[in-house]
C-alpha cells in the first residue's frame, strides 16, 4: 500500500508533540504491579495511548501505542459488537480494512462486517482471542454487508452465518458462493498481509476449487474455529522496533499433508483440561514486554473521534517529530495528561511514512 506524505493541520502539531513525549524508543519504564491482571488493565483503557504509532510484543503477548479507531460505518463497511471496543488498531491495519472494502467492492462483495481488531491499546482482552494485541489482527465476517444500514442492536445481537460442518469440517457448499474465494484472495493480495487464518474445511475448497493463479494460497492457513470469519494478519511495521516477528509461512499453497492432517482424528481430540485458565487470565504486567507498562499509563487523546482514521484511501503521514518534549502548557492544550517523570526517558522517533488520523472540520 503506497503511502502519500501529508502534513498535518495546525492544531494536529499538538498531538504531534505529544507523540515526541511518548515515543516508544528507548523506553525506561517503571517497574509493573506484578499482581495486577493484564487484561483487567487493558481492558478497562478506552482510548489508546497518544504516540507514535508503534507494535510491541508478539501477536499474542504485546500491547501498541498510537491507535486509531476505524469509523464505525463506512461507505463499504461496518463495525460489529461496538460495545466491545475493539475496533483500534496500527494506523497501517485500520487503512488496510479500508482499502479492503473498496477493493472488495470492486470485485462485486457488498461490503465487510468488521469483527475484532484490538482493544485501544492492545493487550490480552477480558474474553475471546489470545493474539490481537499489538494492533496488527484483525476479523472479517465472512457474512457480506446487508444492503441497509445496521442498527446499533442489530450489530451486537445479529448471529454470523456459520460455513463449516461441525461434524464433517468441510463446508457447506449451499452457502458458499466464489464472492467468498474473491475475497479472501483480494485479502491475500496485499503486501502487507502474512497470514489469512480460516477454518480447515475453508481452506481445503480453496485447494479444491482455486484454478490458475494458486500463490497466495500460501498465506491462507488453516486453524481452530474461523467458520464464520477469516483473520487478517499484517507484519510488524516501520517505526516498531520491539515488534517480534512471525515465522514465515512454509513454501508451496498448503494443499499438502498439512491440510490432511486437519481431517484426522487428532486435531478434534476434547482438550484434557477444558477448564484449566487460558494464558489471558494468569498473564500480569510482568509477563508483558516492559514498554508496555508505559503504553498503559500514556496519555489520552482528546476524544475518540480525534483519533479515528479518516482515510478515505488517502493514507496521512505522520508530521516531522519534535525532538524535546512541549512544555507542561502545550501538553495540557492538546488534551494530553502530563508524563510522570518515570516515563521521561522517551526517546524521538525519526518521521515515518504510515498513516495517522484525518482531521475532519471542526476537530
Amino acid at each position: 500500500m503506497k503511502m502519500l506524505k501529508r502534513s498535518l493541520p495546525g492544531r494536529t502539531l499538538l498531538l504531534t508533540a505529544a507523540l515526541a513525549v511518548l515515543a516508544l524508543t528507548g523506553l525506561a519504564a517503571r517497574p509493573a504491579a506484578a499482581e495486577e491482571l493484564a487484561k483487567n488493565l487493558f481492558g478497562a483503557k478506552k482510548l489508546p495511548a497518544l504516540a507514535a504509532p508503534q507494535s510491541i510484543g508478539f501477536y499474542s503477548k504485546g500491547c501498541f501505542a498510537g491507535g486509531v479507531a476505524i469509523p464505525l460505518d463506512g461507505p463499504k463497511w461496518e463495525v460489529m459488537r461496538p460495545s466491545r471496543n475493539r475496533r483500534w488498531g496500527h494506523p497501517t491495519m485500520i487503512a488496510l480494512i479500508e482499502k479492503l472494502s473498496r477493493d472488495a467492492a470492486a470485485d462485486g462483495w457488498p461490503g465487510l462486517l468488521v469483527g475484532d481488531i484490538s482493544q485501544p491499546r492492545g493487550g490480552p482482552m477480558l474474553s475471546g482471542h489470545a493474539s490481537h494485541q499489538i494492533g496488527l489482527d484483525a476479523d472479517i465476517w465472512l457474512t457480506p454487508m446487508p444492503d441497509r444500514k445496521l442498527s446499533i442492536e442489530q450489530r451486537e445481537n445479529m448471529s454470523a452465518t456459520l460455513l463449516v460442518d461441525e461434524k464433517t469440517h468441510l463446508v457447506k457448499d449451499a452457502l458458499w458462493v466464489p464472492g467468498h474465494m474473491r475475497l479472501l484472495r483480494r485479502a491475500a493480495s496485499y503486501a502487507e498481509v502474512e497470514r489469512i487464518l480460516v477454518n480447515p474445511g475453508i481452506k481445503k475448497k480453496l485447494c479444491d476449487t482455486v484454478k490458475g493463479d494458486r500463490a497466495w494460497l500460501r498465506k491462507v492457513r488453516p486453524f481452530w474455529g474461523h467458520d464464520y470469519h477469516f483473520h487478517i494478519r499484517i507484519g510488524c511495521q516501520p517505526g516498531s522496533p520491539n515488534c517480534k516477528a512471525q515465522e514465515n509461512t512454509a513454501p508451496g499453497d498448503g494443499c499438502d499433508q498439512s491440510l490432511a492432517w486437519w481431517f484426522t482424528e487428532e486435531p478434534w481430540r476434547p482438550n484434557k483440561n477444558p477448564d484449566g485458565p487460558k494464558a489471558r487470565d494468569v498473564m500480569t504486567m510482568a509477563s508483558l514486554p516492559a514498554a508496555c507498562q508505559a503504553v498503559l499509563d500514556g496519555p489520552d487523546p482528546a476524544s475518540a473521534e480525534a483519533v479515528t482514521y479518516y482515510g478515505d484511501g488517502v493514507p496521512v503521514a505522520a508530521a516531522p517529530v519534535l525532538t524535546k518534549a512541549p512544555s507542561p502548557a502545550r501538553a495540557s492544550a492538546s488534551g494530553a495528561a502530563a508524563l510522570p517523570a518515570s516515563v521521561s526517558a522517551f526517546a524521538a522517533t525519526p518521521e515515518i511514512g504510515i498513516p495517522l488520523p484525518r482531521p475532519r472540520p471542526g476537530n
